[in-house]
């Protein structure tokens, strides 16, 4: 494996990392997000204070963080005929990127969580989990309104398959993938830290998912409510 492929690997995820698409579309609608709610540059606080839309927007570009480091690394390092060595190649990118989410150099160090960039590098290692994990954690969302408990469980779920399905948990796995896991879940839990507390002593922000549907739905119908006047003017 040739040490200047993980190097171009590693910069250009990080690089990837420090792009925050919640500051972007917060700016474009005149908005800073950072002075609201959590402070957060991310997808669960853009939804509480921009709605629904902005904030799936955001679910999405930020996913794309994990994404494309996570493709490139797998193929620059041999792609599925090569094994062991695309995985490491998946994950670095994946590591990469979330350390450039979390430490973001253009930002001070100060960035945002990670789960969203964690949750798009795991779709691209097994895309099939990724959406029975999607599902469960928007039922789970519905539930219980406590984004940082999704985060949590699909982090979780995520990195106990991958660390079973690469022979990690039964003592066969690679030491180098097994300590880019590590990293991974460790780095994600010490970004919600302060999440982790919050819940402990009750005072976590909730987000009413049903409210936030229900009013897009509203608007929904208020648009078309036009519509149909518009039409009835016009014939």
């Amino acid at each position: 494996m040739e040490w200047w492929k993980f190097l171009i690997l590693i910069i250009g995820s990080y690089l990837i990392g420090n792009i925050f698409f919640a500051r972007i579309i917060s700016k474009a609608k005149h908005y800073d997000i950072n002075k609201k709610g959590s402070g957060n540059p991310g997808t669960m606080n853009v939804l509480r204070n921009l709605g629904f839309g902005m904030g799936l927007l955001t679910l999405v570009l930020d996913m794309l963080k994990g994404i494309i480091p996570a493709i490139v690394g797998f193929y620059l390092f041999g792609g599925q005929s090569a094994g062991i060595n695309a995985y490491i190649g998946l994950f670095t990118g994946g590591l990469s990127a979330l350390v450039g989410n979390i430490f973001p150099i253009f930002y001070r160090f100060k960035g945002g969580k990670g789960a969203a960039v964690v949750y798009g590098m795991y779709c691209v290692a097994n895309p099939i989990l990724g959406i029975i994990i999607f599902v469960g954690g928007f039922i789970f969302l519905l539930i219980f309104d406590y984004a940082s408990l999704v985060s949590f469980f699909m982090i979780t779920i995520f990195t106990i398959f991958e660390a079973y399905s690469l022979g990690i948990l039964t003592g066969n796995g690679n030491i180098i993938l097994s300590c880019l896991l590590f990293a991974i879940f460790f780095l994600v839990f010490f970004a919600h830290r302060q999440n982790i507390f919050r819940l402990l002593t009750g005072k976590e922000n909730k987000v009413n998912f049903k409210e936030k549907i229900q009013r897009l739905n509203k608007r929904k119908l208020t648009k078309d409510q036009k519509n149909e006047i518009k039409q009835k003017e016009i014939g």
